[in-house]
């Protein structure tokens, strides 16, 4: 992942525009009054949180992504703005090397390996007598075809060699496939399947990439019941949360993840229709699976199983969750006490417990309302910790008063709110039937927090060093950038036959505005100011003038609508690679105008002027449709409609 897309998956734009900008939620948008010209009656500044994006719709007519906000707010260049943000964010500015490139094509190619086990797991269960089972199992649990298929459901053969003999006739060696998690290793260095007879689980990380797998056996004698992929380059189950890929969407809209805790739960409740589920994979959550969530939205439910196992997982991941989602506040305040102050309210963590011996999946099938109605009750964090300490203890006991009020202390006095602070100080001493002055007395000592159990459980959880957690319309619209980009900077001179295509559509040619991202946007200047100047040839003035932060990225294997650098390189397919970038900067356009012509207050065009902008704005849509359907180029389809005319001629 590129430096940019580190520094972006590390900072919220809100939160960076927040700190400047007094901003009101509207709808999934927010907006304010523009910082860069003077206006105090019509609040015409947005920031989109889903695309990451800025754009003023008054006086200054600008938009752009976190980079360019902060080049415009503070008088930078975008080499500036790198260097200020990296800093700010603990992002280490490198150069690409050998090794590095090195690297990224090892990653890529154990995902082609992953890729192409599942397809294989897929086949065995769907084609095979001996998957039938696995997917007898998984109907007799009420998925549908369509479930089974999005989630890309399989199963692995029981025999010891399956699917080495497999990749086999693809060309990949049995270390790669050891490297990808897939073999296990003998004492004498030979290898065999990891995964046999077992019902198959592919993991992706959250932008969709496959990272490994996860196995429930099927025979019941079979130990351990579920089996993950080992540690790898690409698979490590403490930064990945199951099913955030296709869960990040609905959380946004409904501005709420539920966490819980197995594979099937949350294929469940996918299904009937409660799509802001992931599973933690049954370890305890950690401050990197936190981190995925925090950008996405900052109310969270722990739905986890009622049993003293999953209760002192939840006081854990509690712990944990309280000071990662204070995390980025580091990097916004100076002052400790502004900070502590602050921190807390940043997200809203809520606990439910679920039903004893009831799984999600079982409730959901049973009946959805059920589960709508269990999160909806879910309760504060301070609310249930004090109900989970207190269960079955002696409350009479001064030592455990004493403990519990250690535990809990610390996380009422993070609370920012100071009526929400007192009035949890009251509710614990009531709990405790004590006065709440010692209470306070508790939360001035300095052994306070250390005695509480799970904090020092959870100090030594490693850091984030690297939240790989762009919103999917983002990292859609960055791969279709980068890679048109990519293109353009090894052959500059097909910009001209790009604009000639983009003329005869009547369509306007490229330019600046085209690329939302920063980087995107300097590399392509470079391309035209070497296109532009004579004195040497445009890719020698691109290779001298490029930074080298700009890193081209291959769109994710399972995106119809990417284009693989990797694969052909012919101009028809960089052509409607660009129409695609084209068609989303419109379509989010649309969209704006409906947005801002909804709010009386940032309505920035009069009726006609709004009529006139999207009529427009469909027009080009039509027609870059027309164009994405057609198999032929613009100039190749009049060529081809003038043949028949020159046949006749010639008859």
């Amino acid at each position: 992942m590129s430096v940019v897309d580190q520094i972006k998956a590390r900072l919220d734009i809100v939160d960076v525009v927040g700190q400047t900008v007094k901003l009101r939620r509207t709808g999934k948008n927010y907006i304010g009054f523009c910082p860069f010209h003077q206006n105090t009656r019509t609040p015409a500044f947005v920031v989109f949180p889903e695309s990451q994006t800025w754009r003023c719709f008054g006086q200054c007519n600008e938009g752009g992504d976190l980079f360019s906000y902060v080049m415009k707010r503070d008088g930078l260049d975008f080499s500036e703005a790198l260097k200020k943000l990296a800093e700010q964010t603990g992002v280490e500015l490198v150069p690409i090397t050998p090794h590095s490139q090195a690297e990224q094509d090892s990653q890529t190619r154990l995902q082609h390996i992953l890729d192409e086990a599942m397809r294989f797991y897929r086949q065995q269960m769907l084609e095979t007598d001996a998957g039938k089972k696995a997917l007898n199992y998984v109907k007799a649990r009420g998925l549908s075809d369509e479930t089974i298929k999005i989630w890309g459901l399989g199963y692995a053969p029981g025999g010891w060699d399956t699917l080495i003999k497999h990749f086999s006739k693809t060309g990949y060696q049995l270390s790669e496939l050891n490297d990808a998690g897939l073999l296990t290793e003998r004492d004498d260095g030979s290898t065999y399947d990891r995964f046999r007879d077992r019902l198959m689980f592919p993991i992706r990380n959250n932008l969709g990439k496959m990272t490994g797998f996860g196995a429930r056996a099927l025979n019941p004698d079979d130990v351990p019941k579920y089996l993950n992929s080992p540690k790898t380059e690409l698979f490590d189950k403490g930064h990945l949360l199951y099913g955030m890929d296709l869960a990040r969407r609905e959380m946004r809209q409904l501005n709420q993840a539920v966490i819980v805790e197995g594979y099937m739960d949350v294929i469940a409740l996918h299904q009937a229709g409660f799509k802001n589920v992931v599973a933690s994979m049954g370890t305890a959550l950690t401050e990197d699976q936190f981190g995925l969530i925090k950008r996405t939205t900052r109310n969270i439910v722990l739905a986890l199983d009622a049993d003293q196992a999953g209760q002192n997982a939840t006081l854990r991941g509690l712990e944990t969750a309280r000071r990662t989602m204070g995390e980025e506040l580091d990097l916004t305040f100076d002052s400790r006490g502004l900070l502590r102050f602050e921190r807390y309210l940043k997200a809203d963590i809520r606990v439910t417990t679920l039903p004893e011996g009831l799984d999600p999946d079982e409730i959901v099938n049973e009946d959805p309302e059920q589960w709508r109605k269990i999160i909806t009750d879910a309760k504060p964090i301070v609310v249930h910790v004090m109900n989970t300490l207190a269960e079955g203890q002696d409350i009479n006991d001064a030592k455990v008063k004493r403990e519990i009020a250690a535990q809990v202390m610390p996380l009422i006095e993070d609370i920012g709110d100071p009526v929400e602070r007192e009035a949890y100080r009251q509710q614990l001493a009531n709990l405790l039937r004590i006065d709440e002055r010692a209470l306070r007395l508790s939360a001035s000592s300095p052994n306070t927090r250390q005695k509480s159990g799970y904090v020092t459980e959870t100090e030594e959880s490693p850091q984030s060093t690297m939240l790989d957690n762009l919103p999917s319309i983002t990292r859609r619209n960055r791969l279709l950038e980068t890679h048109t980009l990519t293109y353009l900077l090894k052959e500059p001179e097909k910009l001209y036959q790009l604009n000639r295509q983009l003329g005869i559509l009547d369509l306007p040619l490229v330019s600046g505005d085209d690329f939302q991202e920063s980087d995107c946007k300097l590399a392509f200047k470079i391309v035209q100011e070497g296109l532009e100047q004579d004195a040497e040839p445009a890719i020698d003035y691109i290779e001298q003038h490029l930074p080298d932060i700009f890193d081209s990225e291959e769109p994710p294997s399972q995106d119809p609508l990417a284009l693989k650098p990797s694969q052909s390189k012919s101009f028809y397919e960089q052509f409607r690679s660009f129409l695609r970038i084209r068609k989303n900067l419109i379509e989010d356009k649309v969209q704006e105008i409906q947005f801002l012509q909804a709010d009386e207050e940032a309505r920035p065009y009069t009726k006609d002027e709004a009529d006139k902008l999207y009529l427009e704005l469909v027009t080009q849509r039509r027609v870059i449709d027309q164009a994405l359907a057609s198999p032929l180029l613009p100039e190749d389809s009049i060529n081809r409609s003038a043949k028949p005319d020159n046949k006749r001629r010639r008859m």
